[in-house]
């Protein structure tokens, strides 16, 4: 396994990351910790949750990921220094006026809640989930730097941030000294590129900051199971790939299959190994619901486009409209 720095730090993550939003939702406690502990087998050290997985599922009150893999971790006495845990704040834990958010009081509460939950006590890395317009960024970070210099975060990340909001958080932690956001993850995959590459790209590569992507097969459709004129599979996600279906697409999940059939690989893996090819990505987040499909994921790791593979790739999902002037 080709560990890599976890941006400018010297915590070292493999270069796939267990997600874990499926858990309590796709998969029951039991499946969940077969999952897990293939993962660590294969030599995958990163796992990350939030607070929040899976509270939109009917009967789920959140913290149902971060439950099902503290138990895992008791159970199977995983040694706690061998797995990077990763989790995240700023969503509805509760219906309190101060139960959400990125306020002092509710990142205080919210963090001793998923210890008790992880049954640790310190997270590797400890992540805003999205943006709180009601609390300022010095308060926010504050209370990460304060959790840091207490042992019980060792790093700090955000996901879902802009690029102004990202560059605010790193100036405000400069001013103050405060412990700032190593890490970003952010919506990125082959046919969602512009979010990303507009202005976050080049921030994360100049203040070297990992980049951990979530969906990085379009939550499924950069698989190649849904294909032109044909139904969709039967899937609890498969109503949510509609607006992916176009002819572009499809015609881009064409292309994969013929560059996977060159190296006998899956389309699936070809869009890993695209990720994987930019030197500014960490670590893509995964998911797994079965240990076939885990293992279809590691199997990216060895796949290795060459430079027009990945040139003919992007000129297929560019975003970038040219000035005809």
């Amino acid at each position: 396994m080709d560990y890599r720095k976890l941006g400018r730090t010297g915590l070292k993550v493999s270069p796939l990351c267990m997600g874990t939003m499926q858990f309590g939702w796709s998969l029951n406690e039991t499946d969940t910790h077969r999952i897990l502990s293939a993962t660590v087998d294969t030599g995958i050290n990163f796992i990350d949750t939030a607070d929040i997985y899976s509270k939109w599922v009917e009967g789920n009150p959140g913290g149902v990921s971060e439950t099902y893999i503290g138990n895992w971790m008791k159970k199977n006495k995983i040694p706690r220094d061998q797995i990077v845990l990763a989790t995240k704040v700023r969503g509805e834990m509760g219906k309190g006026s101060n139960d959400q958010g990125l306020s002092r009081v509710h990142i205080i509460n919210a963090v001793e809640a998923s210890l008790r939950r992880l049954q640790t006590d310190y997270l590797d890395l400890y992540q805003s989930h999205w943006t709180d317009d009601d609390t300022s960024f010095e308060e926010t970070l504050r209370a990460f730097d304060d959790l840091v210099k207490q042992g019980k975060v060792r790093y700090v990340g955000a996901s879902n941030y802009a690029a102004w909001e990202l560059m605010q958080a790193l100036w405000t932690s400069d001013k103050y000294n405060f412990a700032r956001y190593d890490s970003l993850q952010p919506h990125y995959n082959l046919i969602h590129r512009d979010e990303f590459e507009r202005e976050l790209h080049a921030v994360c590569k100049t203040y070297e900051i990992a980049v951990i992507p979530y969906s990085p097969l379009a939550g499924g459709f950069l698989t190649g199971k849904y294909r032109k004129n044909e139904s969709l599979p039967e899937s609890k996600r498969a109503e949510g790939r509609k607006r992916a279906m176009t002819d572009k697409n499809f015609a881009l999940i064409d292309e994969m299959e013929v560059i996977a059939l060159r190296h006998a690989a899956t389309i699936s893996q070809i869009a890993l190994a695209w990720m994987l090819a930019d030197s500014v990505i960490t670590s893509p987040i995964i998911g797994a619901t079965s240990i076939d499909q885990l293992n279809e994921n590691l199997g990216a790791l060895k796949v290795k486009l060459n430079d027009d593979e990945v040139a003919l790739l992007n000129k297929m999902t560019e975003w970038r409209v040219e000035d005809d002037e």
